[in-house]
């Protein structure tokens, strides 16, 4: 079954989380160490996240500086379906536009398809840190594009149009929305009828950013709903194990802090102190979204696996 499958099927709130791959030269060791902590809880699907290559100025022998793209985390293709061959769990890479051309994403879809990894996330990705080459190279401006080459792809269209045997098993997959509004929205009519668009061209399911406060998911949800928009709408949760989180999140990810949690982090002696508090919000925010009968809690559990396995135990 599909991810959104999977999902709908599963009667009760079903539980996931999303692993970085490892950096470049370190083992898939770390990867299978994380889901060994976590399987217990019968993740119904593993995200793996996907990373465009960075340029960076290396010294040569005689003194002179070359500019090199380096990718610190490759593999994410290798690594989902490394995951579906020892542990039998859907695994879900992302695919993401930015820092990638059209034509390297149509041959990740081909070696996907072959490995039978057939459910993705589709996003657009971070493009702060593109240099000027990458800005200029022919890849999606926006998510929906993305979605649309893999919609062709489905069909049988490369992205330059030509045609081919479209793949025995269609890839099927879900997409990103924002309960507080992408930085890029103007307003949150605006995040609605974007998002609307992303499930009437095909997206089965819907994850959110992640978020703090629950009232925010619930709004968004209901917003959501009078506009049509009927498809799973999963909550992306993190637990803060880090002190400066408390402002790292904010900036990175517009997430906003409710003054409760803010308050208990300020008070926080080092991140020992800063991972408690994490846990115990984290818990909170999940018991009341299974009260309210969230059809799946999606963790992004990127090095805090240990947070995640401890609220996991509360609540499933």
């Amino acid at each position: 079954m599909s991810v959104s499958e999977l999902i709908n099927n599963t009667g009760k709130t079903a539980f996931s989380f999303e692993l970085l791959p490892p950096l470049k030269g370190n083992s898939i060791q770390q990867v299978y160490n994380a889901i060994d902590r976590l399987k217990e809880f019968d993740p119904k699907y593993i995200n793996i996240t996907t990373h465009h290559s960075e340029s960076i100025y290396k010294e040569d022998e005689n003194g002179t500086y070359r500019k090199v793209n380096v990718r610190r985390r490759p593999g994410s293709v290798a690594i989902a379906a490394a995951i579906q061959n020892k542990y039998g769990i859907r695994a879900v890479p992302h695919i993401i536009s930015q820092g990638f051309s059209r034509e390297e994403t149509e041959y990740a879809l081909i070696d996907l398809s072959f490995l039978g990894v057939t459910d993705l996330l589709v996003l657009r990705g971070d493009s702060k840190k593109l240099d000027a080459d990458q800005r200029k190279m022919d890849s999606h401006p926006h998510a929906t594009g993305l979605q649309e080459q893999v919609n062709n792809f489905n069909k049988g269209i490369t992205f330059d149009g030509s045609s081919f045997t479209p793949p025995e098993e269609p890839f099927s997959y879900g997409m990103a929305c924002y309960p507080e509004k992408h930085e890029e929205s103007p307003n949150m009519e605006s995040e609605i009828y974007y998002t609307r668009m992303k499930v009437d061209n095909g997206a089965e399911y819907l994850v959110t950013q992640m978020f703090f406060d629950n009232s925010e998911y619930f709004e968004f949800v209901r917003r959501c709903r009078e506009a049509g928009i009927t498809v799973p709408i999963i909550p992306g949760i993190k637990p803060i194990h880090l002190k400066n989180q408390l402002t790292a999140l904010p900036r990175i990810f517009r997430s906003d802090i409710p003054e409760e949690l803010a308050a208990a982090l300020r008070k926080c002696k080092d991140d020992e102190d800063a991972k408690e508090v994490g846990v115990e919000w984290c818990t909170g925010q999940c018991k009341e979204l299974i009260r309210n009968n969230v059809p799946s809690i999606h963790f992004y559990s990127l090095m805090a696996t240990e947070s995640v396995r401890r609220v996991a135990k509360e609540i499933y």
